[in-house]
């Protein structure tokens, strides 16, 4: 979240296009008690609801410079702001508004307000939480928005798929950095292990849950605890097969490869055998075991699955190059350049 080149400023910085920045004068910083700290800094003009230029809107406009730029100059001297208007208090500041920002469904703005709470004090286990939260809510939008739900999202409804994947890396960052600074807060694991499901890292989001079962016992959610404790059991339950299934493509990628293949085989058909993954996996097993024939029916069961999978086609370009079947290998390399382009 502090780092320099971090993920998602060149989707925040793009809230604050426009903005307005002037000095203001020494009476005015005088009046505010701030002329110490804000006098010859520019800072963003901006007005209240009622049209009103206060304290408290530039204390704002402040912040979500700050989260939108992480380098900008007058990162400390805002900061100092913010804490003096506040008295004290500007990390609660900042995340209160960041939390009323993301129940309105402003998901960036949110992760502008928390980013600056963040700058102030990078442990702060709430600013974490809800960054995490924030982060999510951005990206998940702006999948309901590729999936056409155009009013799923606000100011940056995007078709960009780098989009996503930059928030979803934050949300998970958040929440991991989160469980490791704050060990026993049980909501932390909770969003960890939906975030490593979402990756298919389902081992990781078995270890993860169990985690949290443990600590919520002992922990006040402001949530309904009977309620999490039975979704995430009933998660832990359906995830006992997509775990064997990780296993055995971890053992084939270790090299063991009639053990992997032997699980995976277990799973043709039925629920998983639409699962891509699990084609190629046994077609890479297949390979390493010069069963170049099982091989290629698997890649290929692949490609049906997954059409446009140039991973899979470039296995399938190697197998015929190794057979010596020059026109189905240039076959997959056409197909390759194709879906490249």
């Amino acid at each position: 979240m502090n780092n320099k080149q971090d993920r998602i400023t060149k989707y925040l910085s793009m809230l604050n296009m426009g903005m307005l920045f002037d000095e203001l004068s020494d009476d005015y910083l005088k009046s505010a008690d701030v002329l110490d700290i804000l006098k010859a800094v520019p800072v963003p003009v901006a007005m209240d609801e009622n049209g009103n230029m206060t304290t408290l809107s530039i204390a704002l406009a402040m912040a979500r410079v700050i989260g939108g730029d992480p380098n900008y100059p007058y990162s400390e001297q805002y900061l100092r702001y913010i804490d003096r208007i506040t008295g004290d208090n500007t990390v609660p500041f900042l995340v209160a508004e960041g939390a009323h920002s993301a129940d309105a469904g402003n998901y960036e703005e949110a992760c502008m307000y928390l980013r600056a709470a963040l700058d102030s004090d990078p442990k702060s286990r709430d600013a974490l939480y809800l960054y995490g939260r924030a982060c999510k809510g951005a990206y998940e939008a702006a999948s309901a928005v590729n999936e056409g739900d155009a009013e799923a999202v606000g100011n940056m409804a995007s078709s960009d798929e780098s989009y996503v994947g930059s928030f979803k890396a934050e949300s998970i960052e958040a929440f991991e950095l989160l469980t490791v600074l704050h060990p026993k807060f049980a909501m932390g694991y909770y969003f960890l292990g939906y975030s490593y499901l979402n990756l298919g890292l389902y081992t990781k989001a078995v270890l993860t849950w169990k985690e949290f079962m443990e600590l919520i016992e002992d922990e006040d959610t402001g949530e309904n605890k009977d309620e999490l404790k039975q979704e995430i059991e009933e998660r832990l339950n359906s995830l006992e097969e997509p775990v064997m299934i990780e296993q055995a493509v971890n053992r084939i990628l270790a090299g063991d490869y009639q053990g992997g293949k032997a699980t995976l085989d277990n799973y043709r058909e039925g629920r998983y055998s639409g699962w891509w993954p699990l084609w190629f996996y046994l077609g890479i097993s297949e390979a390493a075991m010069n069963d170049t024939e099982s091989a290629i029916k698997d890649f290929k069961q692949a490609l049906i699955y997954s059409p446009s999978n140039i991973e899979v086609m470039q296995e399938l370009v190697a197998i015929y190059e190794a057979l010596g079947d020059t026109v189905n290998a240039e076959k997959y390399r056409k197909k390759i350049e194709i879906v490249s382009e």
